[in-house]
């Protein structure tokens, strides 16, 4: 059975970060130059959040609001829950299905391990799937 531990290992644990206070279009402008859906909002090393495209979509240009003037702060999404490197892939999807997420915070205690999201366990999922219809062939071919 697959773990988060498997997509940190595969994908690492490097995220983008950046302060409460950042304007929303600097946010912008970084997710874009990474190619990446969401950025990590955090204070003195400590995870307060995480801003996604969602949050920009729903909180500032459906309410009329500056990207200029409007903080990542502001509009971060903040209420996730967390795993760890021990959670399956299949309690992942679950979390992700339930609560109509797109990503989770992997904590060890206070400290943010990584980000995982819906393509990461969709990906890991495949792997699994295709690794199962590998050994049944070898074994229905030996």
């Amino acid at each position: 059975m697959r773990k988060v531990s498997d997509v940190l290992r595969r994908k690492g644990n490097n995220v983008t970060t950046v302060p409460a206070s950042t304007t929303v279009i600097d946010a912008l402008h970084m997710m874009a130059d990474q190619n990446i859906g969401s950025v990590v909002v955090a204070e003195n090393g400590k995870f307060l959040g995480i801003m996604t495209e969602r949050d920009y979509s729903r909180k500032v240009i459906l309410k009329g609001r500056s990207s200029t003037d409007t903080t990542v702060g502001d509009i971060m999404s903040s209420d996730f829950p967390s795993v760890s490197e021990r959670d399956t892939i299949e309690h992942c999807m679950e979390l992700m299905s339930s609560k109509n997420l797109r990503y989770l915070p992997v904590m060890s205690g206070e400290n943010l391990n990584g980000i995982i999201s819906i393509n990461d366990v969709v990906k890991e999922t495949i792997l699994t799937q295709q690794e199962t219809i590998s050994h049944l062939h070898n074994y229905i071919h030996s």
